[in-house]
């Protein structure tokens, strides 16, 4: 994999650099000319100043826990755009006491009565890529310290059964160790999000992540058969059912829960064979609003595509090179068992009575790439790009959200209006992309971006000042706070208003009752406890 990056995203090696660094620095200037575009360098280690560890933790998990900085730092924040340049500022306010990597549930077991008694928060850690503030040591100074607890070494698929198609899999194996696992027996788990390669199956389950498919099992949820649980007041594991009635469901209560109600260690996963054939396009339109309208038709037409994502004008234009006044529809189908051409062809047809125009299939080596794939490629440097335009004083960053589809017009309107209006306000100039990552029948999930010029140092106040709006905008427009981001404490606000004050009381005593110390990543999903 290479080795991790402690202030940016993915791995030293792969940064942007060179002529890819050119040719990215150059279609901003072309873009927001009075971008300043100043490379600045992340500070070493050694100058963050990182204090030494307020607590120490007992002989008997002395060999599980780092009081290293470099191993602090680096589980410190997140890996959204503030996160990146807070660390590239040097300015690590929060950093845990301890990194615990255990080896298993006993040692988890082990730590959280410890910290319990010592009134040490802990933070469960799976790949460290949360974008909301869901690891970050932000805790009040109740506590006597922070530990992060690092899944990385429960990391293996545990069994597999072929005949039901599922798996059991440890909670901190990241995406891709997972495939390698799965691989040899033909089946896959296909859940890819843009994270895959640095994330842990604990970490989508504990956020409800969103992944590779575009339509019907769009989030990690869909593919749980049963979970197993860590918390302080013992270990919960659901039975192992395609489904069931039998009251709430116990699964339910952890999936989203962010880390405060226990510590994901394992979970039997539905998997399928792998992919054996495929079929795609590229549909061009000239029109935005009868893309929306063809995207709709694809969603409710039971097709059920595994890629449908629309790009926006711009989106299309900044990420897959393409100028068109109505956007790019990347549009897939796959099977394990059988040819899905009459899928597409269908799909086509009716993206065709929507002005749809599908981009020249047939290829050689010579020929320019699709704009699908071209987004594609761009899809997963995306998370460097955006480290290479934030050390270079830019503003780059998303949010996501989902609504129905009659209110996503207003609510396209009211955000860009909202994140312009900011812009303007912080003195930043910019542009503001929107792109569909996941369809339903009811509604889509928009995912924008920004793009925007900004004043070293003072990036990170600017760009909150822009989250704000945008999150004020999303909330009055009828949608979601977040799709598949989370809440962490970034959303908090948001979060507040948006579930019911009677769900908001049960959770309260959910989390009294199976944490009743109150450690679990503390301010996350809800308030301390009176």
């Amino acid at each position: 994999m290479g080795a991790r990056s402690w202030w940016g995203w993915g791995t030293v090696e792969g940064a942007v650099v060179g002529a890819e660094r050119a040719a990215l620095l150059g279609r901003v200037a072309a873009l927001l000319p009075g971008a300043e575009l100043v490379e600045h360098e992340p500070p070493a280690i050694e100058a963050l100043g990182i204090a030494e560890a307020r607590i120490s933790p007992p002989g008997s998990l002395a060999g599980l826990c780092s009081a290293d900085p470099a191993d602090r730092a680096a589980h410190a924040h997140g890996k959204a755009f503030r996160d990146v340049v807070r660390n590239l500022l040097g300015e690590l306010p929060n950093v845990p006491d301890l990194v615990a990597r255990p080896t298993g549930e006993d040692d988890i077991t082990a730590i959280l009565d410890w910290c319990a008694d010592a009134r040490v928060a802990v933070i469960p850690y799976g790949g460290g890529t949360s974008v909301v503030g869901g690891v970050e040591a932000r805790v009040d100074d109740s506590y006597a310290g922070v530990v992060s607890l690092d899944l990385g070494l429960l990391d293996r698929v545990l069994e597999i059964d072929p005949t039901s198609r599922a798996a059991r899999i440890q909670g901190g194996v990241l995406g891709p160790a997972l495939e390698d696992q799965l691989r040899p027996h033909g089946l896959t788990l296909r859940h890819f999000p843009q994270s895959f390669e640095f994330s842990s199956l604990g970490g989508w389950l504990a956020t409800r992540a969103g992944g590779h498919y575009a339509t019907v099992l769009t989030h990690i949820d869909d593919l749980v058969e049963s979970m197993r649980v860590v918390t302080p007041s013992g270990t919960s594991e659901s039975l192992r059912v395609p489904a069931s009635g039998a009251g709430p469901s116990p699964d339910r209560l952890f999936l989203g829960s962010e880390g405060t109600l226990g510590v994901i260690t394992e979970a039997w996963m539905r998997v399928v064979e792998r992919p054996r054939w495929r079929a795609g396009a590229t549909v061009l339109f000239s029109d935005y609003v009868e893309a929306v309208a063809a995207t709709r038709a694809l969603a409710q037409s039971g097709l059920n595509p595994s890629n449908c994502r629309l790009l926006d004008p711009v989106e299309a234009l900044i990420n897959a090179g393409v100028a068109s006044e109505g956007g790019v529809l990347v549009l897939g189908f796959e099977s394990a068992h059988h040819p899905v051409e009459p899928w597409l062809e269908t799909a086509l047809d009716l993206c065709r009575d929507h002005g749809g125009t599908r981009q020249d299939a047939p290829r050689t080596d010579r020929d320019p790439a699709t704009a699908s794939e071209t987004w594609k490629s761009s899809f997963l440097r995306m998370p460097y790009q955006r480290d290479a335009l934030a050390a270079h004083g830019m503003i780059v960053e998303t949010f996501e959200t989902a609504c129905t589809w009659d209110r996503f017009p207003q609510l396209r309107e009211a955000v860009v209006a909202a994140a312009q209006d900011a812009m303007r306000a912080v003195g930043a100039e910019g542009v503001v992309s929107c792109r569909f990552t996941h369809v339903y029948p009811d509604g889509p999930a928009p995912y924008f971006g920004i793009y925007a010029t900004g004043r070293w140092g003072a990036t990170v106040a600017q760009w909150d000042e822009i989250k704000e709006a945008v999150s004020d905008a999303l909330s009055a427009s009828g949608g979601t706070i977040t799709h598949h981001h989370a809440v962490g404490r970034d959303h908090r606000p948001w979060y507040d208003k948006q579930r019911p004050a009677p769900f908001a009381l049960a959770l309260t005593a959910a989390k009294a009752a199976v944490d009743p110390a109150g450690i679990l990543n503390p301010g996350v999903l809800i308030g301390p406890a009176a």
